[in-house]
Parts: structure tokens; C-alpha cells; sequence
């Protein structure tokens, strides 16, 4: 998916003759810390709340001001991981899109991207998810993909959480099925590490501590 995808126009853009009481109003109506401000479709930056806040005459116009976004924004045929990081590094609650001449086309809202989270996460599919803890150098995703088809399942989606100065990995599975407790045995029959499950309608059936039980009585 390209950043263009995203793209909304419900938050229109500030212009440098705008006052800082008009930055305020829109704001407050839109629920957003920053605004784009462009001038015939040239991106000049966003402005902040902090931008504004210590200046007491609210009629100023935002072109007098000093900026502390000027390159905060993305290009259209950038990948969404691209805006994602962007949002998680500036901490924004917009992201501008420009195209290759530096056009201003539109942003991306800190809502939309949330929504597209729950789609590329399949986090509104019904559906277990199995938290495992690997070694970076036993990390074979194949495998583990085998697991999960071996029990007629798929994966749905998938995302790796790494540790600095550590060889461990976090590896989220979601799963189309919501019992997959077959599935968590499968796993710990080959040595994975299961941290934790969530919405396996068989969790609470004991049958994952009956496994334990048994798997402890044949190292007897």
C-alpha cells in the first residue's frame, strides 16, 4: 500500500495569512496537534500546538512564526511503513503527502491510520492469536508457517518485535481459528516458547496443562 491510498481531504490546509486564533479554533474542532500550512499548493510545514501556544495576540498571522515541522511529511508513492514511522518518530497527529514536485495533495490523519492498523492486522477478523519467544537464529518463518497450515489454520497477519542487545524475538501470529489450541500443542510439541494466547475458546478447557502433564510424564 502507497501513502496516496490513504490520503484524505477533511482537514484542510492553514495559509500563511491565517491568524493563530484560527490554528486554535481548527484545531479544537478537528482534535489534531498539527496542521499543514500551504500556499498554492507549495508545503511549507506543519504547525504545532507548541508552535503557538506562548504567543498571546491571537491575531497574528501564522506566516510570521517560526516552524518546528518543516519536513514532516511524505512523498505519495512512499510505502505505509514509511508513514507509520513517521507518525511513531515525530509523534503527529497528521501527515502530510506530497507528490514528486512537492505538491501538496492531501494528509493522512492519525485515525485513518489506525484504521488501516486494525485491516493490516486483521485485528477485526475473528480469530486466535499465539504470542511465541524465539532466537533470532532459529527464526524460520516457514516453519512456523507450516505449523500452522499442518493444522488447518492460516495465518492472518504477522509481526516480529526485536530487543535491543538481546538475541530474543517476539513473533505475533493471528490466526484464522479461534480454538487453536491443537495448534499451541503443535507448537510446543517442536520446543517453541508459547508466551501467552488470546481468544482460544478452548483456553480455559485445561487441555494445554493436561499436554504439559503429559509431555512431563514421558521425560520420566
Amino acid at each position: 500500500m502507497f501513502a496516496k491510498e490513504l490520503l484524505s481531504d477533511a482537514v484542510p490546509p492553514l495559509k500563511t495569512s491565517d491568524t493563530i486564533q484560527k490554528v486554535f479554533d481548527r484545531m479544537t474542532e478537528l482534535r489534531v496537534n498539527h496542521l499543514p500550512i500551504v500556499n498554492d499548493q507549495q508545503f511549507l510545514g506543519l504547525i504545532s500546538d507548541e508552535d503557538v501556544i506562548e504567543t498571546l495576540d491571537y491575531s497574528t498571522p501564522i506566516g510570521s512564526l517560526s516552524l518546528s515541522l518543516h519536513n514532516a511529511f511524505i512523498y505519495e508513492n512512499q510505502h505505509i511503513y514509511d508513514v507509520i514511522r513517521l507518525f511513531y518518530e515525530q509523534k503527529l497527529s497528521v501527515v502530510p503527502v506530497l507528490d514528486i514536485k512537492n505538491n501538496y495533495l492531501g494528509l493522512i490523519s492519525i485515525n485513518t491510520m489506525m484504521e488501516y492498523m486494525a485491516i493490516l492486522t486483521s485485528a477485526k477478523e475473528p480469530g486466535g492469536i499465539i504470542l511465541l519467544e524465539v532466537d533470532n537464529r532459529n527464526n524460520s518463518l516457514a516453519h512456523i508457517s507450516q505449523i500452522v497450515e499442518s493444522e488447518n489454520a492460516q495465518i492472518l497477519s504477522s509481526f516480529v518485535k526485536s530487543f535491543p542487545e538481546s538475541t530474543r524475538l517476539e513473533i505475533t501470529l493471528k490466526l484464522n481459528r479461534t480454538d487453536i489450541s491443537t495448534i499451541v500443542a503443535t507448537f510446543l510439541r517442536y520446543n517453541y516458547t508459547i508466551k501467552a494466547t488470546f481468544n482460544d475458546i478452548k483456553a480455559d478447557n485445561g487441555s494445554l496443562d493436561r499436554y504439559d502433564q503429559l509431555m512431563n510424564y514421558l521425560d520420566i
